[in-house]
């Protein structure tokens, strides 16, 4: 009986996490890291469509809460984007932006490395859009440990 109160409590002390994981269904801010690589001799050239996308960005997608192109310290070629999201539909936003879609297709020109990661919980269709990209992902998802200020994210 004993062995059985002991599973049934570790079972519900799971449930409970589950439940309280911040952002389980993607409705919480995360942040992508992009990085990427670009060819010997195109930097100005990509540092012109990174401007390009990074205006159009900030004029048309109010959940992108933080947008930097930020340069690599050990290696010139290399750059991340640093993004903020106010949720999963804040990307799904971004990816379907026409600017954005014109930035990748430049990026093909212009750079020859490009990987994503996510850090926190996003819904299964941010995933989806990045697999369908074809473009390497790690993803980080939020422990049980951990918070989100939520009064600056509505």
């Amino acid at each position: 009986m004993r062995i059985f109160l002991s599973l049934i409590i570790l079972f519900l002390s799971f449930s409970v996490i589950a439940e309280n994981t911040p952002g389980a269904e993607g409705e919480n801010p995360f942040i992508l890291i992009a990085r990427i690589h670009i060819k010997e001799g195109k930097t100005e050239a990509y540092l012109n469509i990174a401007n390009e996308v990074d205006e159009a960005v900030e004029a048309s997608e109010p959940g992108m809460l933080l947008h930097t192109f930020d340069a690599d310290p050990s290696d010139p070629l290399a750059y991340t984007w640093t993004e903020v999201y106010a949720n999963s539909k804040a990307f799904l936003d971004h990816n379907a932006n026409p600017p954005v879609g014109e930035y990748v297709t430049k990026h093909a020109v212009l750079g020859d490395g490009f990987s994503i990661e996510i850090y926190g919980n996003v819904s299964q269709d941010v995933i989806d859009a990045i697999n369908a990209l074809e473009i390497p992902l790690k993803h980080f998802k939020t422990s049980r440990v951990g918070y989100i200020r939520e009064e600056y994210f509505k």
